[in-house]
């Protein structure tokens, strides 16, 4: 009897944790195949910040990414870009990629297949990494053409890499040309605590080896700075000075936010008392530094500001400023399977001062949610009554992750896809 008068204690208030629109970046399933030269001091997540859901003036775009229930080895990426209009002729693009991945958790070893109308070429590239060993080797060759004459050297490429918890360095070579040189392309970075380093070659200029090498235009340098972990629940802070090939400077910065806000949905159950948000924040300004002659009235510096925020799992809101130009985007995704995205973009010209629209669709059922807002297994505690575990602060599955894993960086319980590289790849 005493039993039945005890009052149920109510569950513990929390907040609601979204999953990313589009996370892993489709870019880093070939990443494998790029300098990490190129990747690193923020320069991904940069390029995703300023290119994702802006669709060009008077352009429309779609894309669907699809695989197979029966096997999740291979997946098919296609997509159509054009005018809205249609007037334009051959602005109508197409391309696709027929991709098979080794394992499902690991995009480092794949093959894949591409073509587009833009560029009558059936492609191969393929990648193979030894993750015990930090050793990878790629290569890219083209398996039919309509060109009779020879083709350019990226369509056929040959490199090996490595990489480590504070090393990269990798190098390519072109086996097939007529001028095949040692190397065609070669970088080197490394990671000091919260600094890194790096340096590239690429032969642009000069006509004999010991020239090439000696020629200061054939190189890059760069520096960056960062805070945090890559792990998109986790704010994070970039900077990155570079100079390439010895004629131009750039200067970038980006910021991950990760804030949580009070929220009182009539769609949720009575314990949800807010939502998280993911807001991102970067520049990046390019300037001359040589006495090269540009264009007639072509700046010798340009800046380009963007920001984004994700209010929830459906709605996120994009703007970009660049000198001729200003972009607003507004995407709203549905997470079904396949999960539906549908972006509108409005671009303002500086110098006339009109306003065109651009629209983007995606169809996309290989990345999925890691965690769903309306489940339970996947929330945010706050940690507001003296008998809930102290510092909790996630709860993945059945498992709890405390304040201490997240200050320390570990992100054991994490699902794979959202931990943090231990390499540099």
């Amino acid at each position: 009897m005493g039993n039945a008068l005890v009052k149920k204690e109510p569950p513990p208030p929390v907040v609601l944790v979204p999953p990313l629109f589009d996370f892993p970046p489709l870019s880093a399933r070939t990443r494998m195949l790029e300098s990490s030269y190129n990747l690193l001091f923020g320069k991904l997540a940069l390029k995703c910040l300023f290119e994702d859901y802006f669709e060009e003036a008077n352009n429309f775009s779609a894309k669907f990414l699809l695989k197979p229930i029966d096997d999740p080895h291979v997946d098919l990426v296609a997509s159509v870009r054009g005018a809205v209009d249609g007037r334009a002729e051959g602005d109508f693009v197409g391309n696709a990629e027929f991709r098979w991945q080794s394992d499902v958790d690991d995009p480092h070893t794949f093959v894949d297949l591409s073509v587009s109308t833009s560029n009558l070429i059936l492609q191969m590239r393929s990648s193979a990494y030894y993750p015990k060993y930090g050793i990878g080797a790629f290569a890219v060759y083209p398996l039919i053409s309509k060109k009779t004459g020879n083709l350019s050297e990226e369509y056929r490429i040959m490199g090996l890499r490595y990489g480590s918890t504070n090393l990269s360095l990798g190098a390519t070579v072109t086996p097939f040309t007529a001028n095949n040189e040692l190397p065609k392309h070669a970088w080197l970075v490394s990671k000091m605590g919260r600094f890194t380093v790096g340096v590239q070659y690429e032969p642009l200029h000069g006509s004999e080896d010991l020239a090439k090498y000696t020629d200061l235009r054939n190189w890059s340098c760069a520096a960056g700075y960062g805070v945090g972990s890559q792990s998109p629940l986790s704010p994070s802070f970039n900077i990155g000075i570079e100079l390439a090939r010895s004629s131009q400077f750039i200067a970038t910065f980006y910021q991950h936010i990760v804030v949580q806000r009070r929220v009182k949905n009539p769609f949720e159950e009575n314990q949800v008392v807010g939502i998280t948000n993911y807001i991102d924040l970067g520049f990046e300004l390019q300037s001359r530094v040589d006495d090269t002659k540009t264009p007639h009235n072509a700046p010798d510096s340009l800046l380009q500001m963007a920001a984004s925020w994700q209010a929830n799992k459906n709605f996120l809101l994009k703007g970009k400023v660049g000198a001729h130009s200003s972009t607003l985007s507004l995407a709203f995704k549905s997470w079904w399977k396949p999960s539906f995205a549908f972006n509108i973009s409005a671009t303002t010209n500086h110098r006339t001062g009109n306003v065109e629209c651009g629209f983007g669709l995606r169809v996309d059922n290989i990345r999925e949610a890691s965690y769903q807002r309306a489940d339970p297994n996947f929330v945010m505690l706050t940690p507001n009554k003296e008998h809930l575990a102290e510092g909790i602060v996630w709860k993945m599955g059945k498992r709890p992750m405390y304040q201490s894993d997240v200050d320390a960086e570990n992100f054991s319980e994490l699902p794979k896809e959202l931990r943090p590289s231990q390499k540099i790849l």
